[in-house]
């Protein structure tokens, strides 16, 4: 268990070091603002959406690295879906990082995702996890209010 834990780590050292679709979108259609007052962790999310498909999304921001590699990996995840597979991805991954420790998750359906796994033992961590997720959802919703996470 101790290799998978260290490919996680891995994988979320390298989201936050070089961060996917960071950067903002010119032609954006939808933006949405986030904060966590605990981290202090800001983002701002550019979706733009064609015909009910989030055609293209970006991200700028700053805060710790779970929150950046959840921006990242959520950005290359949802890029070409439909609204509605973006909201079915939002509820399995909050599902899969507020879930009570020990609990079995669908890593699978995750895929990448799943190497947010282990934040449900840090509730603390929860709140960097689900933050780009709850701009995101509030940019296609066409939400002003900024996400926060209290």
């Amino acid at each position: 268990m101790s290799d998978l834990r260290e490919l996680y780590q891995q994988v979320i050292l390298d989201h936050n070091r070089a961060p996917r679709n960071h950067t903002a979108m010119d032609n954006a259609d939808h933006t949405a603002e986030g904060f966590n007052p605990l981290c202090g962790d800001e983002i701002t999310v550019y979706v733009k959406l064609t015909d009910g498909l989030v055609e293209d999304i970006s991200f700028v921001g700053h805060g710790c690295a779970i929150s950046q590699a959840s921006a990242s990996l959520m950005t290359e995840r949802i890029k070409g879906k439909s609204i509605e597979d973006f909201k079915k991805l939002f509820g399995e991954f909050h599902e899969l990082v507020t879930r009570e420790p020990g609990q079995t998750a669908d890593a699978d359906a995750l895929g990448k995702l799943a190497v947010f796994a282990g934040v449900c033992e840090f509730p603390m961590r929860v709140k960097c996890a689900t933050l780009a997720w709850h701009t995101a959802k509030n940019a296609i919703r066409g939400t002003t209010d900024r996400a926060t996470t209290e």
